[in-house]
């Protein structure tokens, strides 16, 4: 799987090609891995998706990650999330091409009337009170239209300060990726705000849009693995969001929820329907209700409070 040879202002295509009932399972882990949501496509005539990410020059991708990457839908395989073996191809894409492709794919997406995301390019006006977050499609990893994500801005939303006056209420992102979770707080009054990723160049991403946005001096971003974190947590927070996968929901439980306030929300995303009766119950035994969750597609998130709140 050799890289291709990229040129300025190139992106390197990732795509893995899976039958049309896994893509679900795939698009969520390539979204973790890469930061950002993957581009979609499906052949009618053979029923094989095709997930995509695009990745600039500046950002390797060399065989440890690549290696990581296969690791990955190994697993998914062998959870029987996968049926079979899932191709992994890389090719140049000149950028003459994917900027238009992002200016046709990437709309503008309103979150209960109090929050819109942005191409940077769209002339659209925000309603009366509405707060708008921008992005560049080609710095930035993840826009808001994944339903797991969109459930993430909508209790955002949904816990923000009410109104002038109201002492503000502080908020963790763990697993920022672009960075919109933590953007869109700040453009709504919280704070304080930190949000974390694991990749660097995500964080890196996350500090770009926040500067287009106004609101770098008001987030905390930093590179950190949740599977790291002292089990003792130095801060506490009002809203805790983890837009994750299951596994690491799981296995990571008591890290997450040493974070939250005792009588604070935690937001959990990145969870496929079928998984969230597990997730719920190992949350439970450690004394947490879902006092809210919607499911979209094959996607299940939740809110979640301590029984005591």
């Amino acid at each position: 799987m050799a890289i291709p040879r990229l040129k300025p202002g190139d992106l390197l295509k990732v795509t893995v090609t899976v039958p049309v009932e896994a893509e679900d399972p795939v698009a969520a882990l390539l979204e973790r891995f890469f930061g950002q949501a993957p581009a979609l496509y499906t052949n009618e005539d053979t029923l094989l998706t095709e997930a995509s990410v695009f990745l600039p020059p500046e950002r390797a991708f060399t065989a440890p990650p690549r290696a990581r990457l296969e690791r990955a839908l190994a697993a998914l395989r062998a959870r029987g999330l996968v049926p079979g073996r899932c191709p992994v191809r890389l090719t140049r894409l000149p950028r003459r091409n994917w900027a238009e492709a992002w200016r046709r794919h990437f709309k503008p997406l309103a979150i209960a009337r109090r929050l819109l995301v942005l191409p940077t390019w769209s002339r659209r006006v925000p309603g009366t009170n509405q707060v708008t977050v921008r992005l560049d499609p080609g710095l930035s990893f993840g826009t808001g239209h994944h339903p797991t994500t969109a459930f993430c801005l909508e209790q955002i939303v949904r816990l923000a300060p009410a109104g002038a006056g109201a002492p503000p209420r502080s908020l963790l992102d763990i697993g920022t990726g672009s960075g919109l979770l933590a953007i869109a707080a700040a453009k709504l009054g919280y704070s304080p705000i930190e949000a974390f990723d694991c990749d660097g160049e995500a964080v890196r991403s996350a500090r770009t849009n926040a500067a287009l946005n106004g609101v770098a001096p008001r987030i905390r971003f930093a590179r950190r693995d949740l599977r790291r974190l002292s089990l003792q947590a130095g801060r506490h927070f009002d809203v805790v969001c983890a837009n994750l996968l299951a596994d690491l929901l799981l296995a990571e439980r008591k890290r997450i929820t040493a974070r939250v306030a005792p009588d604070g929300a935690l937001v959990l995303a990145g969870i496929l329907a079928e998984e969230f009766p597990q997730v719920r119950a190992a949350y439970a035994t450690a004394g947490w209700r879902v006092v809210r969750a919607r499911t979209v597609g094959e996607w299940r998130s939740g809110v979640f409070c301590r029984h005591s709140a």
